[in-house]
């Protein structure tokens, strides 16, 4: 008797419809692979773009300050500058790996920056009806632009004093040791006015930018509080300051006289 309600109840189990095809969900017309998302995600978050202006900046910032030292050799004469650019050379694949790199890091940055700008003002579309920026200096309200300015002065100055397209005649400049005459190449690049106000205001631009980036960096890191802000603050004007003062002086001086041509040569 017990045979019946076990033979209906595998009958029934049995009687179960052949299952489906699972439906393939391709890319082109479903969910995003992870990197793609996270990737979007980045792109639409103001936190992660913060982070990554934060990185690329301080990488460029320690590349400016290693510059500047390396530049401030000129003061040294003309052998102790152009020792330094013959060992910069000893490696050409280094050198020009480090010049893409750097490049890339720029560009990342300008764009990174733009993106925050755009977010920022997606996040409020109705303008306010009177403007009264808290705590906002005229740097910080300018980064885009001073940012972008500071990338046109770059490339030019890489067609001048790095590739030499618009003074080709630096690159016959050679020394007594046989080394490029980056000495001689410097005082004759700044001798030119216009080139040097021209140096000079895109160093200026770059010393308002550095003067609130810096202080973001500290603050996207978490280091910026109520406390410390004020030290953060002057901190970065102080570096901002160094920076602008170390690069003028270079063609300030050649202007003046108080740098030359080795031996006296104009």
């Amino acid at each position: 008797m017990a045979m019946g309600p076990t033979l209906t109840s595998s009958t029934t189990t049995t009687a179960n419809p052949p299952s489906q095809p699972r439906k393939l969900t391709t890319q082109s017309g479903g969910a995003q692979p992870a990197p793609n998302r996270g990737v979007q995600r980045m792109w639409n978050s103001s936190i992660g773009i913060k982070v990554i202006v934060a990185i690329t900046g301080g990488l460029l910032l320690l590349f400016v300050i290693g510059h500047l030292i390396g530049n401030l050799q000129v003061f040294l004469g003309p052998d102790a500058l152009n020792e330094y650019g013959e060992k910069l050379r000893a490696i050409p694949a280094l050198l020009w790996a480090v010049r893409i790199g750097l490049l890339a890091v720029f560009l990342v940055h300008v764009v990174f920056t733009i993106r925050l700008a755009l977010l920022n003002r997606q996040a409020r579309p109705v303008a306010y009806a009177k403007k009264t920026p808290i705590k906002a200096t005229l740097s910080s309200r300018t980064m885009v632009v001073t940012g972008l300015m500071t990338l046109a002065f770059v490339l030019y100055h890489l067609m001048h004093f790095t590739f030499r397209v618009t003074n080709p005649q630096y690159q016959n400049l050679v020394d007594a040791h046989g080394r490029f005459d980056v000495y001689s190449m410097v005082i004759m690049g700044f001798q030119n006015v216009f080139i040097s106000i021209a140096y000079i205001i895109a160093m200026l631009l770059l010393g308002y930018h550095l003067s609130h980036g810096i202080a973001s960096l500290f603050q996207t890191i978490g280091w910026n509080n109520p406390r410390t802000q004020s030290f953060f603050e002057r901190l970065a004007f102080v570096v901002a300051a160094f920076i602008v003062i170390g690069n003028i002086s270079i063609p300030i001086s050649i202007l003046l006289g108080w740098v030359g041509l080795p031996g006296g040569g104009m």
